[in-house]
């Protein structure tokens, strides 16, 4: 009998959540993401270490004014080559949180990192950008996107992120599903979030709607999943990227799934720009969403800090 797995991915394409090589051996995914936190855990296994070796003497010959950042840098694109040497589609890259707030920057990091692609032979239109949904991050993007460089805007709690990315035409948005039920069962603990109620999912559902009424080509491809049943309730999302433990549970499950989200027809309506002052208000007025932007830039930051100090041992 067919899994959910399996049956999931007749309706949508699944992206392994993970830089476990195995894993992805296992699961079979379309694409694949990385983050800090990911590379981090690849490196610790004692299989991967000879990855994070030939990243530093990489940067011993070709960086010697930044031998850390070059380190980290050459690691993140090394692991994500390894990665597409397993998935037939797209790798995310993530540029330096530390970045989130300066536009410029984050260019040319982006630039950088597809250099260091190239210099591997590897196709630059298999490489998304991973970039943090501040209104800074989303006009790299769109720069970046005028460059035809695709991008996969990351850490995106609220409507009016989603809304810039897709004016910015992003090509990939990654709404945390999970991470916004983490905040409302912190901070409102009595309410029912089962299934359909689960406020991750209806974020995710009311941006892929809003999306395929307005003809946006933006991805939307929800992320940062608590369980399977959030799963199930977006089968049919444009994608979802899923961990290795939800993709083994997935597998191992054999009742009926069911696709929830369906593309309607444009409808024609124009849509109206959002503003730069619009986008600052609304993000103030969500705390939810200020609230997890501004952690998980913070978490991402510790790890690429962590990641950093782990080269700098190695030195």
């Amino acid at each position: 009998m067919e899994n959910q797995l399996d049956k999931l991915k007749e309706f949508t394409t699944v992206v392994a959540d993970t830089g476990d090589f195995e894993a992805i051996e296992k699961f079979s995914p379309e694409d694949a993401t990385t983050n800090p936190s990911l590379i981090l855990k690849a490196i610790q296994m004692e299989k991967h270490k000879p990855l994070l070796t030939q990243a530093i003497e990489w940067a011993k010959e070709n960086n010697k004014d930044n031998i850390v950042e070059a380190a980290s840098d050459k690691l993140a694109v090394m692991i994500g080559a390894k990665l597409l040497e397993q998935v037939p589609g797209l790798v995310s890259t993530e540029v330096d949180a530390r970045l989130s707030f300066d536009t410029t920057k984050t260019v040319e990091k982006a630039q950088h990192l597809l250099d260091l692609y190239q210099a591997q032979g590897i196709d630059p239109a298999r490489i998304l950008i991973k970039i943090a949904a501040t209104w800074e991050g989303i006009q790299a993007a769109r720069i970046l996107q005028e460059k035809n460089i695709n991008c996969n805007v990351t850490l995106l709690f609220s409507f009016a992120q989603a809304k810039a990315c897709a004016q910015a035409n992003a090509f990939l948005i990654s709404p945390f599903v999970g991470r916004i039920l983490d905040w409302y069962k912190k901070n409102q603990p009595d309410n029912n979030y089962d299934g359909e109620n689960d406020p991750g999912v209806k974020s995710v559902t009311q941006i892929y709607n809003y999306f395929k009424q307005h003809g946006y080509k933006t991805i939307v491809m929800g992320a940062s999943f608590r369980n399977t049943e959030e799963i199930r309730q977006l089968a049919g999302c444009d994608r979802l990227t899923i961990s290795p433990a939800l993709l083994e549970e997935l597998a191992n499950t054999t009742d009926e799934l069911t696709q929830k989200l369906t593309a309607s027809s444009v409808d024609g309506k124009v849509d109206t720009p959002i503003t730069e002052a619009e986008f600052r208000w609304s993000m103030n007025q969500d705390q939810m969403a200020s609230d997890k932007l501004a952690e998980g830039i913070r978490q991402f930051a510790v790890d690429q800090q962590t990641l950093e100090d782990t080269i700098k041992a190695y030195l």
